[in-house]
């Protein structure tokens, strides 16, 4: 059986989706596939991709990225899944393997996370060792370090309804529905290019609503009033804005990683 599906959704992505797939076929772990869900790209983008045995494209229509994800998902043959934007990378050669050694070693857990270097800020930033309540409000870890098994999906994939959170409410839903503990590995995943579809500048008030929708489904009215007075006390919209800029983003995460640990 195939071990991991890094499954990476396209739409006239030009020279990024072969950027991508390039770099995962750098991995020293050799059991893994690569899933292309392609919607239908016009920019030639397909004709330039690596040769390799690794990679299956399947292109068709879509109704937007997470359709394509949940398509894709069905699709998968991997026991995990990995899903890699076009334009980002694993932070080295050896991720594949070292998640593989994490997940031998701590079986059973559904949901593996690690670290992820973020280019915008040109530091790796470190997620908590433990999920808690506050970690699902306030920021889980970045959706291109985490490794889900392919059995989460067999019920239910993304919520198409969230157009820009549904890998947020699939992560609580998870965490709050079927009490998955996600695993912090301690492994630098990803290597994120930022400023996403979720980040621009139009779709940031649709993405406060779907986050107060979301955390309102899964969380007490007491415990997210309290979870927002904090943010504001601390300032959030200030060390939002120092996390995505060097040299102070390093400065900043060594002190959150001081408050809050990781798990290694």
């Amino acid at each position: 059986m195939v071990r991991f599906s890094v499954i990476t959704v396209t739409y006239n992505a030009g020279d990024k989706l072969k950027e991508t797939v390039t770099d995962v076929l750098r991995q020293t772990y050799d059991n893994y596939e690569i899933l292309i869900k392609d919607g239908l790209s016009t920019d030639g983008s397909l004709e330039i991709l690596p040769a390799s045995e690794k990679i299956r494209v399947e292109s068709c229509k879509d109704q937007g990225i997470y359709d394509a994800m949940n398509q894709a998902v069905e699709l998968a043959q991997g026991e995990y899944i990995i899903f890699m934007n076009c334009g980002d990378f694993f932070y080295d050669e050896n991720v594949l393997s070292n998640l593989a050694k994490e997940i031998d070693e701590k079986p059973n857990r559904g949901i593996y996370y690690g670290d992820a270097y973020f280019r915008l800020s040109k530091e790796v930033l470190h997620m908590p060792g433990e999920i808690t309540d506050f970690v699902c409000f306030r920021h889980i870890p970045c959706h291109q370090a985490c490794v889900f098994a392919k059995e989460l999906f067999a019920d239910k994939g993304f919520d198409l309804s969230y157009r820009i959170r549904a890998d947020y409410e699939f992560f609580l839903r998870q965490y709050y529905k079927k009490a998955v503990r996600p695993c912090y590995t301690g492994v630098v995943v990803a290597n994120y290019e930022g400023g996403g579809f979720s980040e621009t500048k139009e779709n940031r008030k649709k993405d406060k609503k779907e986050h107060r929708k979301i955390t309102g489904m899964y969380m007490p009215k007491g415990k997210l009033f309290c979870y927002r007075m904090i943010m504001i006390i601390t300032l959030q919209p200030l060390r939002f804005w120092i996390a995505q800029r060097s040299p102070l983003a390093g400065v900043y995460d060594r002190i959150k990683t001081k408050l809050y640990g990781t798990g290694k």
